[in-house]
């Protein structure tokens, strides 16, 4: 039996959801048995790979890289679950829709700057921010979601095994958006 072509990435978020796949504990040796983790930043791959049947999604969408990402995932992978309210909402990424991506980067790269030694905002090697943040569904079809700030792990096992079982994840008894 072959196993599951797995990827996970974090997009605009705050990697707690990531932290709390890492808190299944003994449950990962489980999982891994029956997955091969083959994109992460649990792992060293560098480019996202063709083939995938399951890619867990953490963060929201605000950069220019972040669409080219989510598009390449969508294009290369089977089914895709939007891990966390972030994926899901936005949510605390999403705060920057009330003000803008010029108040935000005039904010964090003059206002609170100890120092700014360019005198302006980089724009080599950083992505550009988007107008406004977007959860992924609006950007590319979503199979599965599972909220939580962070999602407990004890949801992402419930949902990553019902998924394993060809079943669609339940994961109500166990998360809800903020918890």
């Amino acid at each position: 039996m072959s196993k599951v072509r797995v990827a996970t990435i974090w997009l605009d978020g705050c990697s707690g959801c990531h932290m709390s796949f890492l808190d299944m504990d003994e449950r990962l040796v489980e999982i891994a048995e029956k997955i091969d983790v083959v994109y992460s930043p649990y792992v060293d791959t560098k480019e996202f790979p063709g083939d995938v049947d399951l890619t867990i999604v953490e963060g929201a969408l605000s950069t220019d890289h972040d669409i080219t990402m989510i598009k390449k995932i969508r294009k290369n992978s089977k089914k895709i679950m939007a891990l966390g309210d972030c994926a899901i909402t936005g949510n605390v990424s999403a705060m920057k829709n009330l003000s803008g991506s010029e108040a935000v980067l005039q904010r964090g790269y003059f206002e609170l700057a100890d120092e700014n030694k360019l005198g302006r905002v980089p724009s080599e090697v950083v992505p550009k921010l988007l107008d406004t943040v977007h959860p992924l569904h609006e950007i590319v079809p979503i199979d599965f979601y599972v909220p939580g700030c962070p999602t407990p792990a004890d949801a992402i096992y419930k949902a990553i095994t019902d998924i394993l079982e060809g079943k669609e994840p339940d994961t109500k008894e166990l998360t809800r958006f903020g918890k």
